[in-house]
């Protein structure tokens, strides 16, 4: 109940957030500056971006998040024996899907009007998905490999990489045309809102290492007192 009652409110916000963009700011000079970005970009193009943008999008499409969601969920269930991790990293995807869809049914964003480098989905513009995902999909990686192996050699190196992620996949959409800075600012802000929320839900009350249940210490037993 208080995952579906932080989906709906977080739901809320990113609808009013959407909508006021779309009816107030769109036709303004914080509209020209969003577009401006992506025509900067367009400018800007080379065969070599091209390619290193089409890898940072498909880090998020969503063939690629389900596979990596598969896969890690395989490797936490082998890893620690349980399926507490691997129910928090599924719900972190599922529930930024929905939201996500829930919202662009609310905003109808228009993607921005420049050449774009990818099919353009039915969805909306507004918030970016494949951000979204990212927040959620490799920060919810980054947070368990934290949480269950913290005191690793590289574990803080890889967890640094995997929360670079987002950025490049931000960036990537916004260089290819297919959002608006806004629409990829949106998506990181509805992805962190989620991922907060999951992970404040699934963690605080688990503190576990390593597959482990760190336990409190025992107290002394109780025994008659002699008369």
């Amino acid at each position: 109940m208080w995952l579906l009652g932080g989906a709906a409110l977080i739901w809320g916000a990113m609808s009013l957030l959407g909508l006021l963009l779309t009816h107030i700011v769109d036709r303004g000079s914080v509209h020209r500056a969003d577009l401006g970005v992506n025509v900067w970009f367009v400018h800007r193009r080379t065969s070599l971006v091209n390619d290193a943008t089409a890898f940072g999008t498909g880090m998020a499409e969503t063939m690629t998040v389900l596979v990596v969601t598969v896969l890690a969920v395989l490797v936490l269930r082998w890893q620690t024996k349980r399926w507490y991790e691997a129910i928090m990293l599924g719900t972190a995807i599922v529930g930024e899907l929905v939201i996500f869809l829930a919202t662009t049914a609310i905003v109808p964003q228009r993607r921005p009007a420049v050449h774009k480098l990818d099919p353009a989905p039915p969805t909306s513009s507004y918030p970016s998905g494949h951000t979204a995902a990212a927040v959620c999909l490799y920060g919810c990686l980054a947070i368990l490999l934290l949480w269950l192996y913290a005191g690793r050699p590289g574990a803080k190196v890889i967890a640094a990489v995997l929360f670079c992620v987002p950025v490049l996949v931000a960036l990537s959409r916004v260089y290819r045309g297919m959002h608006y800075p806004s629409d990829v600012l949106a998506g990181a802000l509805l992805g962190v809102l989620w991922l907060s929320l999951v992970t404040r839900t699934f963690l605080p009350h688990r503190p576990w290492r390593h597959g482990a249940i760190r336990r409190s210490p025992a107290r002394p037993a109780r025994g008659r007192v002699a008369h």
